[in-house]
């Protein structure tokens, strides 16, 4: 008997110590899940993870939009069904046609937390608006769907900066740490006013104000250029943004002066000819080995676009038997006609109606040439003249009732300037 019972008090001692392994592992698994599941709970900051957000209860999966994606394919791919895909369409439609959603770009999607369903799409149509298609939750909102296409909330900062030409005003930019987006619109802004493929000099300075643009804390893009100075060869220019008016805003000169003039000062954007350029005149005041003529060659790569210098009608657009090649001339009116030769392709046809920067052709090597290159000239009643020494009036100045505003304004810029 007491061999019975020490066996069964050592079998009974046996469970006790399973039941107390087995304990102790309930007990380590529940923490772990504990530790694990917890937090996911009642976490309300945002998660990252494999492009989805978490926040608010709400998930959010970015897009990276692919070539080959189409709005269709990108709905069915994240689990939206055709019949909520279509609600979104036709209601966007008004703003935007997401049929045109373009690769490289993001496309946002929010889902319920609770029901998984889609709640809101958005899109940056380009840098300035962004289109929101959003469910209405509210009772009275019955789940419809609303679109709005609204101006992107950046948060806007200002810098200064400026540098010294080198070799091209361009190379300076990147030198001084300037984004190359900002030096293109600087040069936009002086388009009247400097032809930047020809006009610099090693030692030209410049300086300007510009807007910075920022997301969430990231730099985005450059924004206005608010003033700029441009000192060639000694000589200043100067500009300020000023709006006049919904109908009037732009740069405008110290004297409040539209720095808008009725020719482009080249015709060939800066961004096309920016890191290329070359210091000095490339002025060639003879061309053609028979009949001298004056003009501006261009060498820029073939199929940069020509754009015309000013508003005009198109006189003639085709094959010049003269030795121009492929040749546009527009007459902007009865003093002025500019002539693009040696072009690869022609933009626009005999009689029509262009506008000042519009793409009229493209640079390529036909008729006489030896290379690529625009050869650009002007005629003035009839005689070619050198572009570069033209000196047209200045652009359309600000009202009186307007110009005490104007002073106030660009006070500021030019301290900015100092």
């Amino acid at each position: 008997m007491k061999v019975q019972t020490v066996w069964k008090q050592r079998r009974l001692d046996s469970y006790r110590g399973y039941i107390k392994i087995a304990a102790i592992g309930i007990i380590v698994i529940v923490f772990l899940l504990l530790v694990i599941f917890i937090p996911k709970l009642f976490k309300t900051t945002d998660i990252i993870a494999d492009d989805i957000v978490i926040a608010n209860e709400d998930t959010k999966v970015v897009v990276e939009i692919s070539t080959g994606d189409t709005y269709g394919i990108i709905m069915e791919n994240n689990s939206v069904p055709i019949s909520i895909a279509n609600d979104i369409y036709n209601k966007s439609l008004e703003y935007y046609d997401l049929v045109t959603l373009r690769a490289g770009k993001k496309l946002d999607l929010y889902y319920d937390g609770d029901t998984g369903d889609i709640i809101r799409l958005e899109y940056k149509i380009d840098s300035e608006d962004e289109l929101i298609v959003a469910k209405d939750l509210s009772e009275a909102g019955e789940g419809n769907w609303s679109a709005i296409r609204q101006a992107i909330a950046y948060e806007v900062k200002e810098r200064v900066v400026s540098g010294e030409v080198k070799s091209s005003m361009y190379q300076a930019a990147l030198e001084n740490d300037i984004d190359e987006r900002a030096i293109i619109e600087f040069a936009n802004a002086f388009q009247w006013s400097i032809d930047f493929a020809m006009d610099p000099r090693v030692g030209d300075i410049f300086k300007f104000a510009f807007e910075e643009r920022y997301l969430d804390g990231e730099y985005i893009m450059p924004g206005k250029i608010l003033a700029g100075r441009y000192v060639n060869a000694g000589e200043n220019y100067e500009l300020f943004y000023f709006e006049e008016s919904e109908e009037n805003k732009g740069y405008f000169d110290i004297d409040g002066n539209s720095v808008q003039k009725m020719f482009l000062k080249a015709p060939v954007a800066f961004k096309y000819i920016s890191s290329g350029f070359t210091t000095g005149s490339r002025y060639v005041a003879a061309f053609n080995v028979s009949t001298g003529h004056r003009a501006i060659d261009y060498a820029t790569p073939y199929g940069t676009p020509i754009r015309t210098v000013g508003d005009g009608t198109v006189v003639f657009a085709g094959w010049s038997s003269a030795g121009y090649g492929y040749l546009t001339s527009i007459r902007h009116n009865g003093t002025y006609t500019t002539n693009y030769a040696h072009q690869s392709r022609i933009a626009v046809g005999y009689g029509q109606k262009v506008k000042q920067g519009e793409v009229i052709g493209y640079v390529g090597s036909t008729g006489f040439s030896t290379g690529p290159h625009l050869h650009y000239e002007m005629v003035k009643n009839g005689v070619k003249i050198n572009p570069m020494y033209e000196v047209l009036p200045p652009g359309k100045p600000i009202l009186e009732e307007n110009r005490e505003r104007f002073e106030q304004t660009i006070s500021r810029l030019i301290d900015m300037l100092e």
